[in-house]
């Protein structure tokens, strides 16, 4: 069961997921938990955050389930989740929050990884919780968060030149811990779907 999920959230995601024909693993240990939001991956590797949601346990069957990538753990620190200051904003982009908490987290990440990430420091660690999307017919797709609720931070976005940008407005989810990721699931399939 993932930290902070009800059972029956859960047991919808599964059969959704079955219906799409995908994988599932189910994670038995009880004293495992993994939250989503604490789950990085940037197609190379995985960073997962150890929270008040994500035990080191959850992290080891994440890397027992996906032995072709390196996992590695980062300390979270006055923060829900990884993802409420960082997510991918780029094929090998970091969007990354200016708090000290981010930045520590960051360099942890930085020391643990083989790879030099790109990094964009925005303003405010909330706005650095995007999607992005590579769709064949447009390129690059990056939904952030919008202006109104985020002016610095939307200023940083706008600069990359070569995304497609859509502003979301995520201000009442919010007030709930719910930040753009943590609403969606991203489905890699064929549009046979």
């Amino acid at each position: 069961k993932a930290s902070g999920q009800s059972w029956g959230s859960v047991e919808t995601m599964k059969r959704v997921l079955e219906s799409l024909n995908l994988n599932i693993v189910e994670m038995v240990d009880e004293n495992a938990t993994l939250d989503g939001g604490d789950v990085l991956f940037t197609g190379r590797e995985f960073f997962v955050g150890l929270s008040r949601r994500t035990n080191q346990r959850g992290a080891e069957i994440l890397a027992d389930t996906f032995k072709d990538y390196a996992v590695s753990t980062v300390p979270v620190h006055d923060s829900l989740h990884l993802k409420s200051f960082c997510s991918m904003a780029g094929p090998n982009l970091i969007a990354i929050g200016s708090s000290e908490a981010a930045q520590k987290a960051l360099k942890t990440m930085q020391q643990m990884s083989d790879h030099r990430y790109d990094k964009l420091t925005v303003p405010d660690d909330a706005a650095a919780n995007c999607i992005y999307l590579n769709i064949p017919s447009k390129g690059h797709v990056l939904l952030h968060r919008a202006p109104e609720e985020y002016p610095e931070s939307a200023k940083v976005f706008e600069k990359l030149k070569d995304h497609m940008l859509i502003p979301i407005a995520n201000t009442e989810l919010e007030k709930v811990d719910g930040s753009l990721t943590c609403c969606s699931v991203l489905i890699n399939k064929t549009s046979e779907l």
